[in-house]
């Protein structure tokens, strides 16, 4: 196992002969088995059911492979994760696994962990802004907006010249790496519609800038999505919304139920989503949204426990994209996983078929 810091190290004012060891392959307990380390998780909130299964996934992966873990959650609020990344490295983790609030707060406690010679990973939001990040493990982002435009293309018809239609945008958290991503990837297919009038956004609010929702919020979509169709929708019918996140779209049905919209007369726009979370899911085989963008979380903890695991034990993780992912100080190497499109022709054989949801949970 690397060597994070001396050999002899003061802790609390005790000298520790643990790391010793545990540059030697794992310290050994009292029973005689090998202890491998201990692994912190910051993840950003318990309100999402996604960083709920990233956690308890992480968590079982990292201890499959005889490591402790020390699960936190900031509680999307960036001071709070701030203190407990700091908290993690007073208490000597051997690596950290990192899920940022905010992209670009956490300098000063990765300075820190830095100091101390423990790794960082970027899980699934690439940290911004700091050379103190050794790896990046996510899916392919661009991808994800991509799969999300594409089935809004087929869904009206576009590349068969129908149109005009209406279309509104959303994007994910301002502070959050991956919001560019998803609307880059999204727009590098819509835009060719939209200049050409066969899309049209009513509201004028194209630029990313106007469409972020701080947090993934779904309540402040359901807002923004409020005053649209207030101000630029009394006469006229949304056909489509590119949205980023399960979440936000939610908030999004919800304030188009508010406006009428499910009936035969004046039928639910075209909706996508990300994450396949079991909420949304369940709206999809309804018939309300359209459309998520499935990414196995299994296999995304189980390659970050690969990650750290490989990194302990001095050896290089595997890797599939060395240059693509610069946080504004350095190229982060990264390991991305590839997204699915999920809508109501293939849930039952993505999502159940791979045990990801039973038939019992989507009723």
């Amino acid at each position: 196992m690397r060597n994070r810091r001396a050999a002899f190290a003061v802790i609390g004012g005790t000298v520790s002969l643990a790391l010793t060891l545990s540059a030697c392959g794992g310290e050994t307990s009292e029973s005689g088995s090998v202890e491998r380390g201990t692994i912190g998780i910051a993840m950003p909130t318990q309100a999402s059911e996604r960083w709920l299964t990233d956690g308890k996934s992480v968590v079982e992966n990292l201890q499959g492979k005889g490591y402790k873990t020390e699960l936190v959650y900031g509680e999307d609020d960036p001071e709070t994760q701030v203190s407990q990344i700091e908290k993690l490295i007073k208490q000597g983790v051997d690596a950290l696994i990192v899920a940022a609030i905010d992209n670009t707060s956490l300098n000063g406690a990765l300075q820190q962990a830095a100091d101390a010679d423990i790794p960082v990973i970027s899980y699934d939001r690439l940290i911004r802004g700091t050379e103190n990040v050794d790896y990046y493990v996510s899916f392919d982002n661009e991808q994800v907006g991509r799969l999300q435009a594409l089935h809004i293309i087929e869904k009206l018809g576009l590349e068969d010249g129908k149109g005009p239609f209406t279309i509104e945008l959303f994007a994910g958290s301002p502070d959050d790496n991956n919001t560019k991503y998803f609307f880059d990837g999204a727009m590098h297919l819509l835009q060719p519609y939209l200049d050409s009038e066969q899309l049209v956004v009513r509201s004028g609010q194209t630029a990313l800038k106007r469409i972020t929702t701080l947090r993934w919020d779904g309540p402040t979509a359901k807002k923004r999505m409020d005053r649209i169709l207030a101000e630029s929708y009394r006469s006229e019918r949304v056909d489509a919304v590119l949205s980023p996140y399960d979440g936000i779209s939610i908030g999004i049905l919800s304030a188009l139920k508010a406006d009428g919209y499910g009936s035969a007369g004046k039928p639910f726009p075209v909706i996508t989503g990300q994450d396949a979370e079991l909420a949304s899911v369940k709206l999809i085989v309804a018939g309300e949204q359209s459309q998520t963008v499935y990414k196995d979380l299994r296999q995304l903890a189980e390659r970050a426990a690969f990650m750290a695991d490989d990194i302990l034990n001095d050896q290089t993780p595997e890797l599939n994209n060395r240059r693509a992912y610069k946080n504004g100080v350095k190229a982060v190497p990264a390991y991305l996983l590839q997204p699915i499109s999920v809508d109501k022709t293939n849930y039952e054989s993505v999502l159940i078929g791979t045990g990801y949801y039973t038939a019992a949970d989507l009723k």
